[in-house]
């Protein structure tokens, strides 16, 4: 059982190195910024096995208990980047920083990361704001129309940004190993079988998590609130850590954030759609210390006008205080 855990860990890790690869190619060959790449088919990739699991929770297992466990997978995924995922990145900085690695400043694209913040915190307090309100008017039907549309909105807007393109490109992994040129086809197939290294083994990482908490006395509660979203979240803080020791700074910001900005864009909306969505106890706990965390990394990065891998580490301070209101 350890030996699995341990395998579907290094396939997690050995397909995120695959697929960071993978996407910068496909970013160079269709002269993208670093803004799409990161904001958009980084976060979009990883985002979407752990996206699946409670959108069909939801639409397809009627019932209290699949509605319940649907709505908190949803929420918990941005809390998780923007609490966890940032502080993650926060501390790569460093720790490659005193191996000398790279600087301590992280140098990233301001205009990305604080057009994702803003995003992200108006969408997700709207989100919020309609559980709130949604009792007395009917309007979530509405509010998640209007959420999707701003999501289309903000993809359309970090195409047309002005990043800077990508340099210092490894080459392609297949290419090396078949012989052959990075063509299109092959990026896009090396892409394929990183997503599919990535979701099969958060697959197996999961079971094997839930088995080895089991074996150790681990409650349920605990597992799905706390064990189950650290590990769903993995691909995307493995990309940002394998893109800040290769000082690409705006890629491992903008996977981060781009995640949360799609994360409480189309399953926010789905979930609305799809249930009561009200918010309550430690669901709605979540909502609102994510929206504090991004809110503090975002006027930081607007009045200082750069970022500090210490105020992305503070992040942990409202994970602690979700961990001690639920123990």
């Amino acid at each position: 059982m350890i030996a699995m855990f341990s395998l579907s860990l290094i396939l997690i890790l050995a397909s995120c190195i695959y697929f960071t690869n993978a996407v910068e190619w496909l970013g160079k060959k269709l002269n993208l910024s670093q803004g799409v790449i990161g904001s958009i088919f980084a976060a979009v990739g990883t985002a979407m096995p752990e996206t699946i699991i409670p959108i069909i929770a939801i639409v397809f297992h009627k019932g209290q208990a699949s509605e319940e466990i649907g709505v908190g997978a949803i929420v918990g995924a941005p809390f998780m980047l923007s609490t966890l995922g940032f502080f993650v990145t926060g501390a790569s900085a460093i720790i490659y920083a005193l191996f000398r690695k790279r600087p301590f400043k992280i140098t990233t694209s301001l205009t990305g990361f604080q057009r994702d913040m803003s995003y992200f915190i108006i969408i997700y307090s709207l989100a919020v704001i309609t559980s709130i309100v949604n009792n007395y008017i009917d309007i979530k039907n509405i509010v998640s129309i209007a959420i999707l549309v701003s999501y289309f909105v903000y993809v359309i807007r970090t195409f047309s940004s002005k990043d800077d393109s990508l340099r210092d490109l490894k080459n392609l992994y297949f290419s090396n190993q078949f012989h052959l040129k990075p063509t299109i086809n092959l990026i896009i197939l090396q892409l394929i079988f990183s997503l599919l290294g990535i979701s099969y083994g958060a697959h197996v990482f999961i079971k094997y998590t839930e088995q080895v908490s089991a074996m150790a006395g681990v409650p349920p509660a605990i597992l799905s609130l706390i064990i189950t979203p650290i590990a769903t979240e993995l691909p995307e803080k493995l990309n940002s850590i394998l893109w800040i020791g290769q000082k690409k700074d705006t890629l491992a910001l903008l996977n981060i954030t781009g995640a949360m900005v799609f994360q409480s864009s189309v399953p926010v909306a789905i979930g609305m759609m799809f249930t009561d969505w009200n918010l309550t106890g430690l669901t709605m706990l979540t909502t609102v210390l994510a929206l504090i965390s991004s809110y503090i990394s975002l006027i930081y990065a607007a009045s200082k006008k750069s970022l500090s891998p210490f105020i992305l580490m503070a992040g942990s301070i409202f994970y602690c205080i979700f961990l001690l209101q639920l123990l």
